[in-house]
């Protein structure tokens, strides 16, 4: 049964393409995985290794073929297309290692996007949220600029704002420094680290960046579609920054 604390569980979930051809394959090996509400995760692992299979089931873009995915206390065993997605938009933000903005928006626009869309329209109140988002982020100054006139790293601070402009309790970050150099990656993060433990957002990040997994409150590593024992350093701790 689920603890009140913790805000996604998995239980021998597996996920194999090809069924009943030739060419099956099973990429996840019966994944068990529980996620504390207000932790920051880091997940690692080898290209080819599963990561990107089970951050796809997990944020609801995917189906296990067997197991069992529990989010925010919702089994999501036996919804349907439509109750996936409500509970994708409710409870998940996304944020990739491409910032997927709109260009000709300015960042404040682009914040309010997934707001606007919610609601079906815009108002004051989405606005006044982006700002605070934005500022979050140390991006005051650049809210009316158009995003194409922002560097890397402040376009990747201003995807990070528009994954929290619903408030969700759980953050899919995959790769989200891999596009930058070392000192845009250290201010995406930095600033994620700051909502995690100011705000109590649960983040899940996706990384190749050792340096920057060592600094999570815990590291699990993914090979060949099974959760491996933990590595050394695997309890950086929250106090880690």
């Amino acid at each position: 049964m689920r603890s009140v604390a913790e805000i996604l569980v998995l239980e021998a979930v597996r996920k194999s393409y090809g069924i009943g051809t030739p060419v099956e394959t099973e990429v996840l090996h019966g994944i068990d995985l529980a996620v504390r509400a207000g932790e920051f995760l880091a997940i690692i692992g080898p290209s080819g290794s599963g990561k990107s299979t089970l951050l796809n089931i997990i944020g609801l873009l995917d189906r296990p073929t067997s197991g069992r995915l529990v989010i925010d206390g919702t089994d999501t065993t036996g919804l349907g297309d439509g109750d996936r997605t409500r509970l994708r938009g409710r409870t998940i933000g996304f944020v990739f290692q491409h910032h997927y903005l709109i260009s000709a928006f300015t960042a404040l626009e682009n914040v309010m996007m997934p707001m606007i869309v919610d609601r079906g329209r815009a108002d004051p109140a989405m606005a006044r949220r982006a700002e605070e988002l934005l500022g979050w982020m140390d991006l005051e100054r650049w809210r009316n600029n158009r995003v194409n006139n922002l560097s890397g790293g402040q376009q990747q601070r201003v995807a990070v704002a528009r994954a929290l402009a619903l408030d969700p309790p759980l953050v899919l970050a995959d790769e989200p420094t891999g596009n930058l150099d070392t000192a845009a990656a250290e201010g995406v993060f930095a600033r994620m680290r700051r909502i995690n433990r100011e705000r109590g957002t649960t983040f899940l990040l996706v990384t190749h960046n050792l340096a920057l997994a060592e600094r999570c409150d815990r590291i699990v590593e993914v090979v060949d579609g099974r959760i491996a024992a933990e590595p050394a350093g695997a309890h950086a701790g929250p106090a880690a920054g």
